[in-house]
């Protein structure tokens, strides 16, 4: 059983650099139904990682929080359906 969540982030502002503060990801590259296929990147001890479907450069910031990104608001966050 997974014992983190593994945030997603987007890229719909289409910008070739964006930073985050963790080194284990997905990118979707936009929100559904437009999204890629989420790809799962795993920096390790590198402080970048690129998306091999929409080449988004992701750099690592130790002092940015998990949910946050510059540019801001790059995080995926799941809505549940309206009932």
């Amino acid at each position: 059983m997974a014992d983190k969540i593994v945030p997603h982030f987007l890229n719909e502002a289409g910008v070739h650099v964006i930073e985050i503060g963790v080194r284990e990801f997905m990118c979707m590259g936009a929100r559904p139904p437009n999204d890629h296929p989420h790809i799962f990147i795993d920096m390790g001890e590198e402080n970048e990682g690129v998306c091999g479907y929409c080449a988004t450069l992701y750099r690592y910031r130790p002092d940015l929080h998990p949910d946050e990104t510059v540019p801001p608001g790059q995080l995926y966050i799941e809505t549940a359906p309206a009932v």
